[in-house]
């Protein structure tokens, strides 16, 4: 079967900063992206249905038959046999929510552009379904989705072992890939799930309380401090003080401080001691700035901390305010609080920005890759070209 993970392009800005770079089903929320969580339930190909600008380097491929899924959906097991059993003109619904629907190409090309007025046989679902709305979703559903993910990828399978340096509760919860590495360290899943990546390293005195997703090539520092639920995406090293964060893939946070309630996106570096705070001084509900609507709005959470597009740093003793939004390719440095709400291709800080020119973010860019033997390939200069004139609206300094 074809399957085609599309996005919605009335509801794309819900999720900017994270899908400025990517398609909505290379989110990951778990141990998995939504991508790869469908993949290992359904049998076919798999491809993307995203922004125009985005449709070179995730190249849709789009039959006279495909079965095309909502790209902000997490499946299950059984969510997903329903949608394999789709018939041609059907939808799988739930409530006002399209789950799937098995179309053609024209219909499917529909799905992204608009797909509310498409002509449906409708063929409700009735269970229980995990939708990503907004950028926070992805740290309120880590818990759910590391348990799903660790059940689903260890099924039938044999943990390695870890040393016996290890101090570990639990062992039931946890799973070790091969090569993975770890001494003198503390694991307690604390009813959780902990999955250890292949060729991961876990350095001494690291502690890890709670559900835990350090993927394969990721580094846990030196005394650590590690809460759930917590994902650590290939290639990227973690230290300090670490709760409820998601965070994507070769980026760092390598050095103490707190990031928690946080989305990280790739390619980006917190600098030694950042800080995000995660919680009103006045407990209050955390509001955080849409995209979409262009002003501030409730998230409806008390914790909620920093969500960081692509490419963006941080430098030493900088202090993310409750809620901040960073885009892609910012450069944040300085003294005191910045702005809640940074635009893609910033640099500054509290006391004030100036556009980051996009000949030196593609300077920076291109060294940071360099250096995981990554190249910064054309079509990564053109998709990032394209944000930059896209975003060029919020940057009014």
């Amino acid at each position: 079967m074809n399957y085609v993970l599309a996005d919605n392009k009335n509801t794309l800005a819900d999720f900017y900063p994270l899908t400025f770079t990517r398609p909505a089903g290379e989110l990951r929320v778990g141990i998995l992206t939504i991508a790869e969580k469908w993949q290992k339930r359904l049998s076919g190909d798999f491809s993307f249905l995203a922004e125009d600008y985005l449709r070179k380097k995730y190249i849709p491929t789009i039959t006279n038959d495909n079965i095309t899924i909502a790209s902000n959906i997490l499946p299950d097991n059984d969510l997903a046999s329903a949608v394999e059993k789709l018939e041609k003109g059907c939808a799988l619904t739930n409530g006002q929510t399209i789950i799937a629907a098995r179309l053609d190409n024209e219909d499917t090309i529909n799905f992204f552009e608009n797909r509310e007025k498409l002509t449906l046989q409708a063929k409700p679902y009735n269970g229980k379904i995990s939708v990503i709305n907004h950028t926070w979703d992805i740290f309120t559903l880590n818990e759910q989705e590391i348990e799903r993910d660790f059940k689903l990828i260890t099924a039938g399978r044999k943990s390695a072992q870890l040393s016996n340096t290890n101090r570990i509760l639990q062992p039931e919860r946890i799973f070790i890939e091969e090569g993975a590495n770890a001494e003198f360290s503390i694991i307690n899943p604390n009813g959780g799930y902990v999955y250890i990546g292949k060729d991961s390293t876990i350095m001494e005195n690291a502690v890890i309380h709670g559900s835990l997703a350090l993927c394969e090539h990721s580094t846990i520092k030196i005394s650590a401090k590690i809460y759930g639920a917590t994902t650590l995406g290939p290639h990227s090293k973690a230290g300090g003080e670490i709760g409820n964060a998601v965070i994507w893939g070769y980026s760092n946070k390598g050095h103490d401080g707190f990031l928690g309630n946080a989305v990280l996106g790739q390619w980006c570096n917190l600098g030694a001691d950042t800080n995000n705070s995660n919680l009103k001084n006045n407990y209050s509900e955390v509001k955080m700035w849409s995209y979409s609507k262009h002003r501030f709005v409730k998230t409806g959470l008390q914790f909620c901390g920093l969500i960081m597009g692509d490419h963006s740093k941080s430098s030493i003793n900088t202090m993310f305010n409750t809620g901040t939004i960073v885009g892609v390719s910012a450069n944040i440095f300085g003294a005191g609080f910045p702005r809640n709400f940074v635009p893609s291709f910033s640099w500054g800080g509290s006391a004030g920005y100036e556009e980051y020119p996009l000949k030196r973010a593609l300077e920076t860019a291109e060294l940071v890759m360099k250096r995981r033997d990554t190249p910064l390939s054309e079509t990564d200069i053109e998709i990032l070209t394209n944000i930059f004139e896209k975003t060029a609206e919020f940057r009014n300094f």
